[in-house]
């Protein structure tokens, strides 16, 4: 069994750092700030669609691109500042990194995905990372956690995909894979539980025993 998480929501509260560089960049452009609920809102399709929303301005309009690298370069600086596991993130891992192989698939900018990681302890758990800017397609098209698969050399159907958001179980489910949803700080329950993953769950903590009864009822049929 491979599992493959998703970052923000699912193992890191990032909240606060995000939304204060989202208003710090609007505030760069002369915009006014949006409340900590709005910009939460915004958050799981990547920096891009993120700004996009935030300002009103379309993804492949050049007029984003000002905002955008205010947003990116700021947020890079400060992406640990307020940042934090999910409580029980890192005991879950320390878990799961002994027993099977772990992958982050996020759509998160690459250079503050590493940092995030790193920061918090948690890079040395995963086989491997795909972030939002290391091709073109992100979650929820399925590519990037096919890469993942590809790269570990494990099958679609024998992988797990965690994560909060709708995006995180359609490209689990568009790959092929297990999909489990995890209820945190950015999408209510009801939205997650209308992509009817295979497993909804209240708290990271939870996913350990799942895994386990998973791999039992796997390892019966085999």
């Amino acid at each position: 069994m491979f599992v493959v998480f998703d970052l923000d929501g699912t193992l890191v509260d990032s909240r606060a750092d995000i939304v204060r560089a989202t208003n710090f960049a609007l505030a760069a452009g002369g915009r006014a700030p949006l409340p900590d609920q709005v910009v939460t809102s915004y958050v799981g399709d990547g920096a891009r669609t993120l700004m996009a929303r935030a300002t009103g301005i379309s993804e492949s309009d050049p007029d984003l691109e000002p905002a955008l690298r205010v947003f990116l370069d700021y947020y890079s600086a400060h992406a640990t500042d307020q940042t934090r596991p999910m409580t029980g993130a890192l005991a879950l891992l320390v878990t799961l990194h002994r027993r099977l192989p772990l992958a982050l698939c996020t759509n998160k900018p690459r250079r503050t995905t590493e940092r995030v990681l790193r920061a918090l302890g948690m890079r040395a758990f995963f086989q491997a990372v795909s972030a939002g800017d290391d091709a073109a397609e992100k979650k929820p098209h399925p590519a990037p956690l096919l890469g993942l698969c590809s790269r570990v050399g494990i099958a679609p159907a024998s992988t797990v995909m965690v994560g909060d958001g709708p995006q995180d179980v359609d490209c689990g489910r568009r790959a092929g894979a297990r999909t489990v949803g995890i209820v945190g700080n950015i999408v209510p329950r009801a939205a997650l539980a209308e992509r009817a993953p295979d497993a909804l769950l209240d708290g990271i903590g939870e996913l350990g025993p799942l895994l386990y009864r998973w791999r039992r009822a796997q390892a019966t049929k085999e």
